[in-house]
């Protein structure tokens, strides 16, 4: 199969972490029967790189393949020693950089693909409604042709040799992400990160549904998150608690925006982050629409016009809510 960087959109509210600076290509011992190698691809996207994780001690579950790239295809291949063999590949979700080296590695180890769905599985209703009305995406690097052989459900199990997962649907970032359980552990992809808050960009993602992921994770008790990228989470409560407290004042910002006067997407992500670089405000648009379209579900704000970035925005007044005749 041909390799080729996957697109990629800046993201925002990212921070270096100069404490995870693995290695790439490197197999690194986590916990018994846990390795981490991380993806060749660093970039405003991805921090350090894809994290891609080996389960297990005999029959191995990959967890997250990482993008299209030879070399990290032949360092997860270099890391099965003798005796070992790759017998499930899972994916969280599918952007490029974690699902698009999932056909290769599949057809290399004979090793099913297992995932939540395809790139349109698990997306809300109220997103499905807007894409039709016209909501067009932001080019995050969605990989369309990624079909896994094995389609998982909420809640399922899967156990393979030594190792047990237990199947945690968490659309937010994306409509097919799923969380995977490991006892008090747990492999999170991109909706909890180690090193910045993740992009929710419609119609794949939903700004709604993030929160809600966050909350039913909050409500276990769990030892570490592995994310799809940066270092493990040790505090994965207080992570989540920061994660959605970040939403909540980001919600706060636009909603004092928007008491000044009704304003269209562009304007209020260039009030709200008036510092970032030029480059970095269609990722800024992208984080307002977010919020505009939760509140606009619920009835805090109404819109005239299309939706997306020609569409206006002004907070509802009791007497005019959205549909309101």
């Amino acid at each position: 199969m041909p390799f080729a960087a996957p697109r990629q959109m800046p993201v925002i509210m990212n921070t270096p972490c100069p404490d995870f600076a693995p290695k790439p290509g490197r197999a690194v011992t986590l916990l018994p029967g846990l390795r981490r190698i991380l993806a060749p691809n660093p970039s405003p996207m991805t921090g350090a790189g894809t994290n891609t994780y080996l389960l297990g001690t005999r029959d191995l579950a990959v967890i997250d393949p990482g993008p299209a790239s030879r070399a990290h295809l032949d360092a997860i291949r270099a890391a099965l020693g003798p005796g070992q063999r790759i017998s499930h590949i899972f994916v969280t979700h599918s952007h490029l950089d974690h699902s698009a080296l999932a056909g290769a590695l599949a057809r290399q180890s004979g090793a099913p693909v297992f995932a939540f769905g395809d790139s349109n599985a698990g997306r809300s209703p109220f997103m499905s409604r807007l894409l039709a009305e016209g909501l067009s995406g932001g080019g995050e690097g969605i990989d369309r042709d990624f079909a896994p052989d094995r389609r998982l459900c909420d809640g399922e199990s899967v156990s393979g040799d030594g190792w047990h997962l237990r199947v945690i649907h968490t659309p937010g970032h994306f409509g097919n992400h799923i969380a995977l359980a490991w006892g008090r552990h747990c492999f999170t992809g991109d909706h909890v990160m180690g090193w910045a808050s993740s992009l929710v960009s419609p119609p794949d993602g939903d700004l709604g549904d993030f929160m809600a992921s966050c909350e039913r994770l909050r409500r276990d008790d769990w030892d570490c998150f592995h994310p799809g990228h940066g270092a493990p989470v040790t505090d994965p409560a207080g992570r989540l608690d920061w994660l959605m407290a970040h939403r909540r004042s980001r919600e706060a910002e636009i909603l004092r925006e928007l008491a000044a006067g009704a304003a269209r997407i562009g304007d209020l992500a260039r009030r709200i982050y008036a510092d970032i670089p030029a480059p970095l405000l269609p990722a800024a648009e992208r984080n307002v629409l977010a919020h505009l379209l939760d509140l606009l579900r619920r009835d805090h704000v109404r819109m005239t016009g299309p939706p997306g970035s020609k569409g206006r925005f002004s907070i509802t007044s009791p007497r005019h809510k959205p549909g309101a005749q």
